[in-house]
């Protein structure tokens, strides 16, 4: 039975009834369970109103952990100075004796987590309010649906998940008991200056035994906004026992000569293009981050998780990106995170605009040249400094995002950092040689300028690595075994955007990245022919040649062609050796994934 009276404590007769009505102990269980351990002053449970969340705006505003800006709708957001990014280290499973996530997968015993998770959530909450939000990844009251409970003691926190996730309190109402759903706990713990104080007990605790995450002593929004990259994690396991595929992917259409569009999913690591690929001129966006894909008659159909964007703002710039621009400085509710606020505007790294001398942001008060407890220099703002805003701000912003049923999957791209291996674009020759060759080979270089020593090769299979729940060698089962009973495959292509020439320029511009997507629009709908070639299927130059100089209105030489789409052959030798080893550490790996690539290295060497 539900211990009803800790929240009949904490909630008002009103809020109480909001929980009591929709006769679900097991959610009754979860809020009462977290309200008498961690204490909270009072409860506030939200349900789908413009009035409940226009409460939680306004308590972001009261409780410092937002400040209004200038423009109408707009507010920042601060992180403390070591709270700026997901906190890789102290993220871990929750794992029961006997049971093994493989090599890689963070975790600990179950037992030692839970007793050390709730020893720091009990009282955590006093003197604050918590928050009770009704969620749902996916359009609502669809087959793609997965419903969340999210507690939470920051309004920073509950007025993110409000923009970002489709609001689900009358599906709890409607389904009372018969609902399941993923459940998060939250608290940003003792807070100094409106931040979290104790971030050195920084703890992000997945149990996913019991489809629960656990984050605490954090404010910044991939360690606790529980349906980002914490459901991602629930998600997998939950795709891989039933057949279907949880992935870290933009959802886009991009229109052909008739107008007519084709969907796209696209999975990039960090830094290597995945936004600026699904917001480009002239094409639609479902979704920049998360998608669930499942198969219905034969073919693949995909939903954005999200109704908005958790989005990087460093290099965001009027001329680079309009899109974005437009959003990010017309009226409507826009959360800013870790940038400098000077006279009430929001500045970031990269916005092309004259730097200010002074202002507020994410270590204080601000001015050009002050410095950090290292000596380092501080930016105007972070490097991850973020902006959270709906879907529907964008006027690119495609149709079809609230599409009960998906969209159809006609390719997927997987898309590197690589100076010196794979080409611009090119195809795969079957599903399964682009599952090894390609998503499963991902890689990416590092750079200077964002992780320190440049041009190191970092493994990234599927752009998923950092989110896997299951063993990698199960999840590469997955997606082979997800081609099982397909009419129609969805064609996997590889993009680089990095490639360099001998003199170490860039072969390709920033915007030929929209040609790439040209081609690889007429190749799913089969109207070009292509070259063979050992690593995959590669563009005719005739008809890169035309399509340049229709898209970018810009003459594409044979020469470029050459420097672009030669194969080289020593460099992909070599990184079938790096993938080979990678895999031979890893247990239980699929036969096939090393028959593929023996036959990839095959073909290579035939030429030399």
């Amino acid at each position: 039975m539900t211990d009803s009276s800790v929240l009949k404590e904490k909630c008002s007769p009103s809020h109480y009834e909001r929980l009591a009505c929709l006769n679900n102990e097991k959610l009754s269980n979860f809020v009462a369970r977290y309200a008498k351990l961690c204490n909270p002053e009072s409860i506030f449970v939200r349900t789908d109103s413009e009035k409940d969340a226009a409460y939680i705006r306004n308590k972001a505003i009261e409780t410092g952990e937002e400040a209004q800006l200038q423009t109408e709708g707009h507010t920042v957001h601060f992180d403390g100075m070591h709270d700026q990014a997901r906190d890789k280290e102290n993220t871990k499973f929750l794992i029961a004796p006997g049971m093994s996530l493989g090599q890689g997968i963070n975790s600990i015993p179950e037992k030692d987590g839970l007793e050390e998770i709730n020893g720091l959530l009990k009282n955590i909450m006093a003197g604050k309010e918590m928050f009770v939000l009704f969620l749902c990844l996916g359009p609502v009251d669809s087959e793609f649906s997965i419903y969340a409970v999210q507690l939470t003691d920051s309004s920073y926190v509950a007025h993110s998940e409000g923009i970002l996730f489709r609001p689900a309190y009358g599906i709890f109402s409607k389904k009372q008991a018969d609902i399941e759903f993923f459940k998060f706990v939250h608290s940003a713990g003792e807070l100094d200056g409106k931040v979290s104080k104790n971030v050195r007990e920084r703890r992000v605790y997945v149990d996913f035994l019991e489809d629960t995450v656990y984050s605490v002593n954090t404010q910044y929004a991939g360690n606790t906004v529980g349906l980002k990259k914490l459901s991602l994690r629930l998600a997998i396991r939950k795709a891989g026992g039933e057949g279907w595929l949880a992935e870290h992917m933009f959802v886009m259409g991009v229109h052909g000569r008739d107008r007519e569009k084709s969907y796209f999913l696209g999975a990039f690591p960090s830094f290597c293009g995945k936004t600026s690929t699904c917001m480009v001129e002239g094409e639609k966006i479902v979704g920049d981050d998360i998608a669930y894909l499942r198969k219905r008659e034969g073919k693949v159909r995909a939903v954005n998780v999200e109704r908005g964007i958790f989005g990087i703002i460093k290099d965001v710039g009027e001329k680079s990106d309009p899109l974005i621009w437009n959003a990010l400085t017309g009226k409507g509710e826009v959360i800013f995170s870790n940038v400098l606020v000077k006279d009430g505007m929001p500045r970031w790294q990269g916005d092309g605009r004259k730097e200010p001398d002074d202002g507020v942001n994410f270590s204080g008060n601000w001015v050009n040249g002050k410095k950090d407890e290292k000596g380092e220099r501080i930016p105007l703002s972070h490097t991850n400094a973020r902006y959270t805003t709906r879907l529907e701000n964008l006027k690119n912003r495609d149709a079809e995002l609230e599409n009960p049923n998906g969209v159809e999957v006609k390719g997927i791209i997987y898309g590197g950092r690589d100076s010196n291996t794979w080409p611009p674009v090119f195809q795969s020759f079957d599903w399964a040689h682009g599952v090894v060759t390609i998503a499963a080979s991902l890689e990416s270089e590092t750079t200077a300028a964002t992780l320190g020593e440049a041009g190191i090769r970092k493994f990234n299979l599927m752009a998923n690595l950092d989110f896997l729940s299951i063993p990698i060698a199960k999840y590469i089962g997955n997606h082979l075994d997800f081609a099982s009973g397909l009419r129609e495959e969805p064609v996997i292509f590889g993009v680089n955007y990095f490639l360099r020439g001998e003199d170490g320029e860039y072969l390709t511009g920033i915007e030929d990245k929209r040609v790439w997507l040209k081609w690889m629009e007429l190749r799913v709908n089969g109207k070009v022919s292509t070259v063979k070639t050992p690593i995959g299927f590669l563009p005719k130059y005739d008809d890169l040649k035309i399509l340049f100089m229709e898209v970018l209105s810009k003459d594409y030489s044979k020469e470029d062609y050459n420097r672009c789409f030669g194969l080289r052959v020593s460099e992909n030798l070599a990184k079938i050796d790096r993938i080979r080893n990678i895999y031979r550490d890893v247990e239980n790996v699929p036969e096939i994934v090393f028959e593929v690539l023996k036959a990839q290295e095959e073909r290579i060497r035939q030429l030399l």
